[in-house]
């Protein structure tokens, strides 16, 4: 992905050198672009044809510049006379050597010691002021320099954006940003950092165990701190070869700690890095710059903490600068391929890619884009791509579909991020085998396919698909506007456009359409990391400081990865022993509330019951992160809850809404589970959404304090849920089960307390309570009561002008602006057939534009109406089959499918019977018929065959919901032959 001294391009950004092996340095920068098409009949198959030319010319490069020490100067000779000697380098490697200019116009970018001296590029130049690399592949798959950055050369602002394993080197290697020069940069550890685990065994008998055993390196004593036992220990550290070897070693003990993590992650941990954030890096010492008065930031903190203990303003201390320190400005590229199917609605098979790529897009975040494109149809077909080329676009038209991979790969070279949707699952695995299919070797194909996603030797892949499919950040950051997980509906959400229309599929579009397809899901991909001032590319950045983990960790990995890590890596920060799941099931299993939700091992949240009806005037109010909240205020933590007899001097009973004691919580101590998220919750209530809406500091600012905030409230949120499940390693069922209760607690009094004020509480679900036409003094006296009582604020989340309710968590919100937020309701549902989307879609319209209950009744009225019409259309089988058809797609292979058969899958299997070729990915429009299958795919059914029964049903299923609040029965709908009938 990177190199330890940059292996492609110079520090300075002042051009590409060359350093051959007479000395001479050509620039190979282009000179200033002309767009026209340049396409000849007389090329030879595979060149490009250009619909940009680029006049490039050799030119004598001459300015003055800083150097690095000669002390270098036999370190680097010595790599440059190994390279130029060695009988095993390749073609491409003998024509000379690729340098990088180290040094910057205003002061150096690596610095020796205090020294510098002055130099001179003209037609040569000399060793010292050039770092050579050679190319090739190390055991990692990236792109590998000779030398790791000397220990003796300082590195002034990099950014850690990746921690990963060397298992050639047996080696933790970092990959450090450098924004200066917007290249990526490869450093190994000089820590002599190894894997390693704990067992309670002394080193005596460990030595009995592992007998002579060749994966051993070191076995010594370490005292931690247990804050199960509250007391310190002494362990076995038992230091191993490599990552492997711990997982060979560790069941050979009847007990061992801290052997089920990752080994990046854990050098993190011990490093205490903190990967996006900015560091000066010199030999092993990494040494974070903040640009901050951190005497002002510590007053600051102790005055708006002040009710804090000591060691929980030191920890805010500590945290605040991450906060404030602004994100690296990289230069990214999103890129998407376009392959040719046979057949509409046939996804490739990225394991076997046996069609060809017919066009690659990728645009960077200065708006600059490309299309490669494979040439077909006749010269007008190719000279309407004219009309896609602009100030800002260029297409490459190739006759070769061989050279149409190889120049993209040169162009995506030039960026340490890419950026993709569904990058992992599609576009990298199929350009990987197609490439190998056309005969690339490994080594020129600079995509690594990994087991668990997809990446580039040379830069970080982020898979966007991946990042928005997190519930997390599609629910917290961005409060549910995406509902389905399509590069289309997350556009259509967040940047207000969608993909381009594409009826006939990729196979039969012209040449202009096909680069106008591909070019807009290229841009939609870039975009959605540079709208509203780079949200998402700050949000990324935000939540790596938070959770501690790298760039393509933290956005493919759940919210339950992130809160583990941050708390592993607070654990190794304090010295404290990182709990087995043995130990918190054995210490902490006592339950003392049965489920009310099957399969769920203590009670929940409560649900108030809704009356069925429509609402006018409703205010939706809700506790500030209740769970998080609940957490700080009554102290909950896997130690502090039901602590060892004897152990606790200041214990609380927890009780739940009937007031009942079914735990009891030390108070005498602060668990570490309420200072973390007591404490992102008080940096989000108290400082950033305070400071989110300041109007008197710059825009950008305050777009980054909201993306702090944001970022926070992502964790805070999903704080309970992670350790109220049980396969958190650090789930502890007296925690999950005493902050439901006390929540069940609070709610109960709260609808109690507002009853008495005269408030009509209609519904409340978890955290929230709907009031019916509230009186704002009698509101604000609720909420003044819950927070003297509870130490909780109660705010106004929402205002709906109406709402209709049916069932618990199912309702429809009406805002006064006649936007319509729907919870729960089938008519949403994205498995439903096209007809009865659009008639849901009309109603939700016709909902939205109601103001007063007379509305209302116009709206039930022509809701009946059309209905009946669907309904009589159904009867008539005037639908089309398009109209009639559900798409689902094939999420695993047919094979796969033993036991259970979904619908989909019945359709797919009848295309294969047909002689159709079916695989994983493709999408299945299937219709519902009569007979023993019950489904056909639309390509061999007809509309004689429909099962008018089982629309209805859909339709039915779709609209009760809405129908219900207004007292509309089905039976209008269905009974009457004439609209009439039912107004006699």
């Amino acid at each position: 992905m990177a190199n330890e001294i940059d292996p492609k391009r110079n520090v300075s950004s002042k051009g590409l050198f060359r350093f051959s092996r007479e000395g001479s340095v050509s620039s190979n920068r282009a000179s200033k672009s002309t767009y026209n098409l340049a396409y000849s009949k007389d090329m030879e198959p595979g060149t490009e044809e250009v619909v940009h030319r680029e006049d490039r010319s050799t030119v004598s490069h001459s300015r003055s510049k800083k150097s690095v020490l000669t002390s270098l100067d036999k370190y680097i000779r010595k790599g440059y006379d190994r390279l130029s000697h060695s009988p095993t380098q390749n073609s491409e490697s003998r024509i000379g050597v690729e340098a990088i200019d180290i040094m910057k116009e205003r002061g150096s970018m690596l610095k020796h010691g205090d020294h510098n001296e002055e130099g001179a590029i003209q037609g040569k130049t000399s060793y010292d002021s050039l770092i050579y690399y050679r190319r090739g592949s190390d055991s990692t798959g990236l792109d590998p320099s000779i030398f790791e950055i000397p220990e003796a050369i300082e590195v002034v602002g990099g950014y850690v954006m990746e921690v990963q394993y060397d298992g050639g080197s047996s080696k933790a290697f970092l990959l450090v940003y450098v924004e200066e020069d917007g290249k990526l940069y490869k450093i190994y550890d000089k820590t002599g950092h190894r894997p390693y685990f704990l067992v309670d065994l002394d080193p005596e008998k460990v030595r009995e165990i592992v007998g002579k055993s060749q994966d051993i390196i070191d076995i010594y004593r370490v005292e931690k701190f247990d804050l199960l036992s509250n007391r310190k220990v002494m362990l076995t550290k038992i230091v191993v070869r490599d990552p492997l070897a711990v997982r060979r070693l560790r069941d050979r003990f009847p007990k061992a700690w801290e052997a089920n993590i990752k080994y990046h992650h854990n050098y993190i941990y011990d490093t205490q890095l903190i990967p996006g954030l900015k560091y000066r890096i010199r030999g092993g010492r990494f040494d974070p710059i903040f640009n901050i008065e951190l005497d002002k930031v510590s007053s600051e903190i102790n005055k708006i903490f002040a009710d804090e203990p000591e060691h929980v303003r030191k920890i805010a201390i500590r945290w605040y600068p991450l906060f404030e320190a602004p994100p690296p400005r990289i230069k990214r590229l999103s890129i998407d391929i376009e392959v040719y199917t046979p057949n509409k609605g046939r996804i490739p098979n990225p394991e076997t890619a046996e069609f060809p790529i017919v066009s690659i897009a990728a645009c960077n975040n200065d708006g600059e884009c490309s299309v490669f494109i494979l040439k077909r149809g006749d010269e007008k077909a190719v000279e309407r791509l004219k009309e896609v080329v602009n100030s800002r676009t260029k297409v490459h038209v190739f006759e070769s579909e061989k050279e149409l991979i190889k120049r993209f790969f040169q162009e995506i070279s030039r960026y340490p991020v890419i950026v993709s949707f569904n990058g992992d699952n599609f576009d990298l695995p199929y350009l990987y085998t197609r490439s190998r299919k056309l005969g690339f070797s490994r080594e020129e194909i600079p995509i690594v396919i990994r087991e668990t996603h997809a990446t580039f030797k040379h830069a970080i892949h982020i898979d966007l698909y991946r990042f928005f499919k997190n519930r997390a950040i599609q629910n917290y950051a961005f409060e549910g506007r995406y509902k389905e997980y399509t590069l289309d509906a997350i556009a259509q959400a967040l940047l207000g456009k969608g993909k381009l229309a594409n009826e006939e599929g990729v196979g039969s579009m012209s040449l202009y359409d096909l680069a106008m397809y591909n070019l807009r899901d290229a841009q939609l991909t870039i975009e959605l990391t540079t709208f509203s001032g780079e949200l998402i590319w700050k949000l990324i950045i935000l939540l790596m400081r938070i959770s501690k983990l790298g760039i393509e960790d933290v956005t493919r990995t759940q919210v339950s990865t992130w809160i583990k890590n941050l708390f592993y890596w607070e654990h190794r920060s304090k010295g404290y022993l990182i709990p087995s799941e043995s130990d918190l099931t054995s210490l902490k299993s006592r339950k003392a509330t049965e489920a009310i939700i099957k399969g769920k091992k203590y009670a929940g949240a409560i649900v108030i019951d809704p009356p069925q009806g429509v609402f006018f005037d409703i205010v939706v109010a809700d506790y500030a992160s209740l769970y998080p909240s609940i957490i700080k205020r009554w102290n909950l933590s896997y130690e502090t809850v039901d602590p060892p007899e004897g152990e606790c001097s200041k214990l609380e009973s927890i009780k739940d809404e009937t007031g009942t004691t079914i735990h009891n919580v030390c108070m005498d101590r602060v668990g570490i589970t309420s200072v973390i998220i007591g404490l992102l919750r008080d940096f989000r209530v108290k400082i950033y959404k305070k400071k989110a809406k300041e109007k008197n500091i710059p825009e950008d600012l305050r777009s980054w304090y909201d993306v702090v905030q944001r970022a926070m409230k992502v964790y805070i949120n999903a704080s309970y849920g992670v350790f109220g499940h049980e396969k958190f390693p650090l789930y502890a069922l007296p925690v999950a089960e005493s902050v439901t209760a006390l929540g069940r607690m609070i709610i109960t009094m709260s609808q109690q307390k507002a009853r008495e004020l005269g408030l009509m509480v209609l519904y409340g679900d978890t955290d929230s309570l709907f009031i019916w036409a509230p009186q704002e003094d009698k509101l604000n006296q609720l909420r003044k009561w819950i927070f003297d009582t509870f130490g909780l604020e109660l705010d106004i989340d929402k205002r709906y002008k109406f709402a209709a309710f049916s069932l618990k968590k199912n309702y429809l919100g009406v805002y006064p602006d006649g936007s319509v937020d729907i919870k729960g309701l089938v008519g949403k549902k994205k498995h439903i057939p096209e007809f009865v989307k659009e008639a849901f879609s009309e109603a939700v319209k016709k909902l939205g534009a109601i103001e007063t209950p007379q509305d209302l009744l116009m709206v039930s009225t022509w809701l009946k109406e059309i209905l009946h019409e669907i309904y009589k259309k159904l009867r008539d089988k005037e639908y089309t089959l398009d109209q009639l058809s559900f798409k689902m797609t094939l999420g695993k292979p047919l094979e796969t499918y033993t036991k259970n058969t979904p619908q989909h899958v019945k359709a797919a299997l009848m295309l294969v019977r047909e002689g159709i070729s079916i695989s994983q990915g493709d999408n299945i429009w299937f219709v519902k018929v009569r007979g023993k299958e019950g489904v056909k795919p639309i390509q061999l059914a007809k509309v004689s065959e429909i099962d008018v029964e089982k629309y209805i049903e859909s339709l039915r299923s779709a609209f009760e919901q809405i129908l219900a609040p207004l007292s509309i029965e089905w039976e209008e709908i269905s009974g009457h032959s004439k609209i009439s009938d039912f107004y006699g």
